[in-house]
């Protein structure tokens, strides 16, 4: 009966009418009255064996206190009976009352013992979701936390691949157009002076900007020739050739050294939009781990909290139920008490 749910009745016990119980003091009134009829009784009776008639005429009103008294033996034989009716019925109301109140006294102490496992069990759920819950929130923390860090670092990544992407374009297309000026001229002395000029500008610019990407590119001599250039691009575009000049390299030399420079800016920029491809892949592939494991995590919190809520819900439940309970076994059990004292006491009489 522990582990049942069960359901108290409000037991109303029967009540006894107290017009139907028996009247001690009438009880001792009438048993003196027959007593009394008796020895009356017995007098005219044994007058009546000698004389009939005579008696007939003597003892009248003796007749009538005989008709009175067997009246009154009719009536004590009848209430005799309704007093053992009533007594019945007191004893099948104690009888009754006691089984019902028995029983429920038991019931509701197996559903206080019921009520108490489950509110134990309920509380300790409660903690449990409680935990679940506030470890959940922390993973999802951790989680857009780690997004939120990845996406800052894409961002400044994006950035920076921009800027360099447009620095490497400026700095291709320059030299492009440095190689396609001087493709076009057999010489510097056959270039105008501001094509060359452009040329020494657009080298210089370059190496400024980009000596780190260069740094293993050109050698020791070509770094010693383009410097020369840069500083005095004139002195290969005389008529007259100077004694600089005779040693002075071709514009050959410098046309591959800005074709050389142009081609590792391009192979440079082809790796940087390779590496950004590469960059912008593993960021979307750990946003979408990152996003489903957030999104599983929030789901498994608005699960653990609608159980929280329902589980919050049955426990006050049952402890509103266990102290309606306890406050019915109570009223049970005084009134238990009451009916077999009152019960032992008709029993007495």
């Amino acid at each position: 009966q522990a582990g049942s749910r069960l359901k108290l009745k409000s037991s109303r016990p029967t009540q006894l009418p107290s017009s139907l119980l028996p009247s001690a003091a009438m009880a001792g009134l009438l048993r003196s009255a027959v007593l009394l009829g008796l020895v009356l009784f017995a007098a005219p009776v044994a007058s009546l064996t000698f004389n009939t008639a005579d008696a007939a005429a003597k003892n009248r009103p003796v007749s009538r206190v005989i008709t009175l008294l067997k009246d009154m033996l009719k009536q004590l034989a009848k209430e005799a009976e309704e007093d053992e009716a009533i007594y019945d019925k007191m004893a099948c109301w104690c009888e009754t009352n006691d089984r019902e109140k028995t029983k429920a006294i038991a019931d509701a102490e197996a559903k206080i013992e019921m009520l108490t496992t489950k509110i134990e069990e309920l509380t300790a759920m409660s903690a449990r979701l409680n935990t679940e819950i506030k470890n959940h929130e922390k993973e999802v923390a951790e989680n857009q936390a780690a997004l939120d860090k990845a996406t800052a670092i894409r961002e400044k990544q994006l950035a920076e691949f921009n800027a360099e992407e447009k620095d490497l374009l400026e700095s291709i297309s320059a030299l492009k157009s440095a190689v396609t000026v001087l493709s076009k001229q057999n010489s510097f002395i056959q270039m105008p002076m501001t094509h060359i000029q452009t040329v020494a500008m657009t080298m210089q610019r370059t190496m400024n900007r980009h000596s780190g990407m260069l740094a293993g590119v050109l050698t020791r001599s070509e770094r010693k020739l383009v410097t020369l250039f840069i500083q005095s691009p004139q002195d290969y575009f005389d008529a007259e050739p100077t004694f600089k000049q005779s040693y002075a390299p071709q514009s050959g030399e410098i046309f591959g050294i800005l074709s050389q420079m142009k081609e590792t800016f391009e192979a440079n920029l082809a790796s940087s939009r390779h590496e950004e491809a590469e960059n912008q892949k593993a960021y979307e592939e750990l946003k979408a781990a990152k996003e489903a494991e957030i999104k599983a995590g929030q789901d498994q919190i608005d699960a653990k909290t609608q159980e929280l809520a329902d589980t919050d819900e049955k426990n006050a439940q049952a402890k509103v139920d266990i102290e309606d309970t306890q406050n019915s076994l109570s009223a049970d059990e005084q009134f238990l008490s009451m009916l077999k004292e009152k019960c032992q006491m008709t029993d007495g009489e």
